[in-house]
């Protein structure tokens, strides 16, 4: 399908985005026709990043990459402004930055729980608050949270994800309805097993016992979670707000 084009003009903030589902939105977003500004945990990270989209974007693009402290209000506020000042607005923000943890609750500790709130949810509400102040003042953007299955569903380990998850979810529903009067739409996407680094690094047996609970028949990739998010931020939602979209091959929990 050719996307050149649905994001023209537009200047896009991906957290998260230095690899996975993140890295896939932030090509997909360029290809559109968008200015990104991508966020990862380190400057390592983002560098690889930069020059691995280097080689692979064959059209000249505009792309840059921080490494805020997302956990901390200051420094994704200095992030986001620095995006600004770079590209003169902010039109689309994803909260894709986050971390998932398996310990069962007789082994979760209070610091490794703080720390899952800390990145998925907080950090979502920081990114959120301050790119909601650039888009109102220039009359509207779109923001799209990357949720899960399990906010839906929950897991039976690992109760900190879901529970952001959950809390994402939301967020999402309550900003679309305080938002939509400054024409700032919030949505969230929900993928459901999809071929991440994580994924990959599972023997393929289990991948394909995971595959056989799902109606089509594979796990999902994260370009085809790309493709979600791409449609959200484009005017083809231009009336999409407060909506948690599946994108799990509806997946039999």
């Amino acid at each position: 399908m050719n996307i050149s084009g649905m994001l023209e003009g537009k200047v896009a903030i991906v957290t998260g985005g230095t690899r996975g589902i993140g890295y896939e939105i932030v090509k997909k977003f360029l290809d559109a026709g968008a200015k990104v500004a991508f966020f990862g945990s380190k400057q390592e990270t983002v560098d690889k990043a930069l020059e691995r989209l280097k080689i692979e974007q064959k059209k000249e693009t505009q792309f840059i990459g921080l490494y805020p402290t997302l956990s901390d209000y200051k420094s994704v506020e200095n992030a986001i402004l620095s995006v600004k000042e770079k590209f003169h607005h902010v039109d689309i923000l994803v909260n894709n930055a986050g971390i998932s943890a398996r310990d069962s609750l007789y082994d979760y500790k209070p610091e490794d729980f703080e720390k899952i709130m800390q990145l998925n949810v907080n950090a979502v509400f920081y990114c959120t608050k301050i790119a909601a102040i650039l888009m109102k003042e220039q009359g509207g953007g779109s923001i799209i949270n990357i949720s899960s299955m399990v906010g839906t569903y929950g897991q039976p380990a690992g109760c900190g994800y879901p529970t952001s998850k959950f809390a994402v979810n939301g967020l999402t529903k309550s900003l679309a309805r305080e938002l939509g009067k400054d024409q700032i739409r919030v949505n969230a996407v929900a993928p459901g097993v999809t071929r991440t680094d994580m994924v990959a690094a599972l023997p393929e047996e289990m991948v394909q016992r995971l595959a056989a609970t799902i109606p089509l028949g594979r796990v999902g990739e994260p370009e085809e979670i790309a493709n979600a998010v791409l449609f959200l931020a484009s005017d083809l939602a231009s009336y999409v707000t407060g909506t948690i979209l599946a994108v799990d091959g509806a997946t039999q929990v």
